[in-house]
């Protein structure tokens, strides 16, 4: 179930930057305190890249924080928590699917 919302578009444009042979990206904001119809603040990613290969997990993440800066809250964006599922596209042939995303703490809040 890929998300189509403002901030979901906003956050699929500048991730072409790493050329993504597969990218889902999934609003899982209604599994989080504090939820409303059409917010935009929680996210899981999965990212297929060559760009990817030959590093490590960390470097991975930062390059995908690095484009998606200006849409984070810390930095006057509305995305809060980004999951970050980043593989080249020989792990991801070995993947049947992203993990699970765990439930959140204030879920029932």
């Amino acid at each position: 179930m890929t998300t189509t919302g403002p901030t979901a578009i906003e956050l699929k444009e500048v991730l072409q930057d790493l050329q993504p042979q597969y990218l889902d990206l999934i609003n899982e904001s209604m599994n989080h305190a504090g939820y409303f119809e059409g917010k935009e603040s929680h996210f899981k990613l999965t990212v297929v890249s060559e760009a990817f290969t030959a590093k490590r997990l960390v470097t991975r993440h930062q390059l995908v924080y690095q484009l998606v800066d200006p849409l984070l809250t810390s930095q006057g964006g509305t995305v809060h928590a980004l999951a970050i599922h980043a593989y080249t596209p020989t792990e991801w042939q070995q993947q049947t699917q992203s993990p699970e995303s765990p439930l959140c703490a204030g879920q029932n809040k």
